[in-house]
């Protein structure tokens, strides 16, 4: 039964914790990545207009945001059994760039979601 709890084992299932979300955020960015490089390749072909772009830039920025909420969540865990100073320095180092990076990129989504919603009171 101490086997079981043990140590090596719990430090085996978070490390395979940690994977498995690193991998989500991954992917969450990735697939954010390709569906925007396809909207934008499609209204680049079908308007040509720079203000059309806006949209894919603010959808882009919430997969980014998600993606790094994940990778923190990965960080958080790999830190979870019996952490060293250095590994909760690196942490706090990691998290605070990361945390940093969400908050611009959160501003920079809430400026365009206010430029889109400018533009379309400014249709007729």
């Amino acid at each position: 039964m101490n086997e079981i709890l043990g140590e090596h084992t719990l430090r085996t299932a978070v490390f395979l914790l940690v994977r498995l979300v690193e991998a989500a955020g991954a992917l969450v960015i990735f697939s954010g990545a390709a569906m925007g490089f396809v909207r934008f390749v499609w209204l680049a072909l079908r308007t040509r207009q720079a203000g059309g772009f806006n949209a894919v830039r603010l959808d882009m920025g919430r997969f980014l945001a998600l993606g790094l909420e994940f990778q923190l969540a990965s960080d958080l865990l790999r830190t979870a059994v019996a952490p060293s100073f250095a590994e909760i320095g690196k942490l706090a180092a990691v998290a605070a760039i990361r945390t940093a990076l969400n908050f611009f990129l959160r501003k920079e989504i809430q400026e365009e979601r206010s430029e889109i919603e400018r533009a379309n009171e400014a249709k007729p």
